[in-house]
């Protein structure tokens, strides 16, 4: 390609040169090159304008005044060399491919991209992802430096997909990129802006600077009727919609009360990162019947809240590249979320990088974690040792353990897990090596997490005697090891290894039956006093052994990540649970009370006997007044309610059915967060509690 036709130049003499390749590299050039000379971070690429010439640069654009006698080619100054180079790579590599969109935002970009990737894969429509994990394009990877490449192998590996007659291809576009000119001149379908939080702020100074770089996307190289695709709920959503309405972008939100799922993901954050996947997969011509027929075949994206492994004590060990404050946040508490299990971080910070996120995430890892591993990220040529000191001063003593060695950390925290435990490897994520500066440590999270020996092996019951203990201990407040499975306050039916409550009632009392428990297996007996001739041993002393009962079931709640749904109602309420109960055994571990277990004593016993193995509990609850299903259900916290009907049971304790109605809708107040609420069309009271569910949200 002739050289006038690339760059804007008046000299007669140098409109006929011809220009092979373009070269922002000296030890790339070839024969014939036009060399472009790029003042960068770290390096200046006018020192390399010699090498350049001697591998046989055809010309040489640069900012600066290069005068020498030795020179025999052209050397043409320009104000902006990033500029005319961009305008070049548009016009020399011309074939790009039809629908490119661009991602940007602090975290979430290789998800999004990912995503997107997988869901044109499913539906067989060629597709192609530029960004942290490479250059993908079918089952291909090519590793890449750096998230968003320079911009000629940028626009070359563009014009190559479009050979390759892949027309759909998404782009991680990183700060230092957009701000670099490594995506200009190329024409964007749609824009994504994620989200927005602290990072390389070691590059640009502060959060204004930040959002300026991201926002290039959108000011600059975005053109009129194509798509903005973000989140509604982003504190600069009004500034992006006021971007878009100036430039006549098309703004398209996700609707974060209906995120599109797939139950291959853990966290909100990742259902609003697959959503905008499947806002950019629409707008590229894909129905949304066509996406939604593939979204549970969606999978973890490498390194991103990915599980590894889990282990012979039912730990899970994840990792995720989270190495910003808000990425560290959403990891944790998302896993805290699912799986309301005692959670263990390994994690560092970066050296020469911005170095106020370091207490920023120990404080989020302390407010979090139970137990923190504290080690290597990549330190670069900072002190790796003084990194782990400015970590460790912002968590408790006794949460914490320093092990610099990453690959150490990650072992002892597998090795000293305890049943059950959630397991966070953060800050490589796909990452295969460590950075000490001069020295680059080939190492691999996933690896080491896959190569380390547990050797303990935990069946069920031992699991459930050790959570079972644990959560007594804390309820207690002392160090016994009171380990059992089960809780009854029948003698009679108790089964082995139960926790027999000896409970004071208005017809018997509890504690005359503790030999007959004893006999019939129980493992321990708590009692509000001491009976004579029963082993001490055998016996647990508490003030109040109803009060117990229900701290066992509001701590089992608590600290199990069964999926509980509460059934009530005037009648039908037994055979529903059961009925629900034995469907749900077919599918998973379930438990659900064998009698009409629904009123004071009968729901915190259901409570106490969820296990940790239990994925399902069906939990029944009655009333005979008002009140009573409120003081219920905040104990069991449903994640989905049903209400049977409403009828004339116990009408004589209200003025009319409307009475009875509004204490069967106590339930409501205690559903979890976005729980859901099943109720019968054809009861006359349908609407009234629809429309309280509505409030409720």
């Amino acid at each position: 390609m002739l050289l006038k036709n690339l760059i804007s130049i008046s000299s007669t003499d140098l409109k006929s040169i011809k220009i092979n390749n373009l070269a922002l590299d000296s030890r790339k050039v070839k024969k014939g090159d036009l060399f472009f000379a790029i003042k960068g971070a770290k390096k200046d690429g006018n020192k390399f304008i010699g090498q350049a010439i001697k591998r046989g640069a055809k010309a040489i654009i640069c900012s600066k005044d290069i005068k020498s006698d030795k020179i025999n080619i052209p050397i043409i100054k320009v104000k902006n060399v990033r500029s005319v180079l961009a305008k070049a790579c548009k016009i020399f590599f011309q074939k790009k491919p039809k629908n490119i969109i661009a991602v940007t935002g602090t975290n979430g970009k290789t998800s999004v991209s990912d995503f997107y990737f997988q869901i044109l894969s499913l539906n067989k429509v060629p597709v192609a992802s530029i960004g942290t994990l490479g250059i993908k394009k079918n089952k291909n990877i090519k590793k890449i430096n750096l998230t968003s490449p320079d911009i000629i192998t940028m626009h070359k590996e563009l014009e190559n997909l479009k050979k390759n007659k892949i027309n759909n291809v998404i782009i991680e576009a990183s700060s230092h990129g957009l701000e670099q000119y490594r995506l200009h001149g190329i024409k964007f379908k749609a824009g994504i802006f994620t989200n927005f939080s602290q990072d390389h702020l070691d590059y640009h100074g502060d959060m204004k600077n930040y959002l300026k770089s991201k926002l290039i996307l959108f000011e600059k190289l975005m053109e009129k009727n194509k798509y903005l695709i973000t989140d509604p709920s982003l504190k600069i959503f009004a500034k992006l919609k006021k971007i878009a309405i100036k430039k006549n972008i098309k703004i398209l939100t996700i609707n974060n009360n209906k995120l599109f799922f797939s139950p291959n993901l853990i966290g909100t954050f990742q259902s609003k990162n697959l959503s905008m996947a499947v806002l950019a997969s629409n707008i590229c011509g894909l129905s949304i019947s066509k996406i939604n027929s593939k979204l549970n075949n969606i999978k973890s994206v490498n390194g991103r809240l990915q599980i590894l492994r889990t282990l012979e004590n039912k730990t899970k060990v994840f990792i995720d590249y989270a190495h910003t404050p808000e990425a560290l946040y959403t990891a944790l508490s998302s896993l805290k979320e699912k799986f309301k299990k005692n959670l263990t971080l390994v994690f560092g910070c970066g050296g020469e990088r911005d170095f106020k996120k370091r207490p920023i995430m120990a404080k989020i890892a302390n407010r979090i974690c139970n137990r923190i591993y504290v080690t290597d990220d990549n330190p670069r040529t900072e002190n790796a040792k003084l990194i782990r000191k400015n970590i460790i001063k912002y968590l408790d003593k006794a949460k914490y353990l320093e092990v610099g060695k990453r690959n150490n950390a990650i072992k002892l925290a597998i090795e000293n897990s305890e049943p059950n435990e959630i397991i966070l490897i953060a800050g490589k994520g796909h990452e295969n090596y460590q950075d000490y500066g001069k020295k680059i440590i080939k190492i691999s999270d996933r690896e080491i997490v896959k190569k380390v020996k547990f050797k303990k092996y935990f069946s069920d019951k031992k699991i459930n005697f050790f959570q079972n203990a644990k959560i007594l201990k804390k309820i207690l407040k002392n160090k016994k090891n009171y380990e059992f499975q089960g809780v009854s306050i029948d003698s009679k039916n108790l089964k082995k290894n139960n926790l027999f409550i000896a409970i004071k009632g208005k017809h018997k009392d509890g504690h005359n039956f503790l030999k007959e428990a004893i006999n019939n297996g129980a493992k321990f007996c708590a009692v509000s006093s001491l009976v004579k001739n029963i082993n001490k041993k055998k016996l647990i002393k508490v003030k109040n052994t109803y009060n117990l009962l229900e701290k066992i079931g509001s701590k089992k709640r608590e600290d199990l990540n069964a999926k509980i749904i509460a059934v009530t109602g005037s009648s039908g309420k037994t055979t529903v649970k059961t009925m629900l109960g034995n469907l749900l055994n077919n599918f998973s571990n379930t438990y659900y009370s064998p009698k009409s277990f629904n009123n004071h004593y009968g729901v915190p016993l259901s409570l106490s006997n969820l296990e940790s193995n239990h994925e399902y509990g069906v939990i029944e609850i009655g009333m005979n007044k008002p009140g009573e299903i409120n003081k219920l259900s905040s104990l069991v916290k449903p994640d989905i309610a049903i209400i049977t009907n409403i009828a004339e049971a116990h009408i004589e304790n209200f003025k009319n059915l409307s009475g009875i109605a509004q204490a069967k809708s106590e339930i409501i107040n205690n559903i979890k967060k976005n729980g859901t609420l099943i109720l019968n069309y054809d009861d006359k009271f349908y609407n009234y509690l629809k429309n309280l569910a509505k409030i409720k949200k």
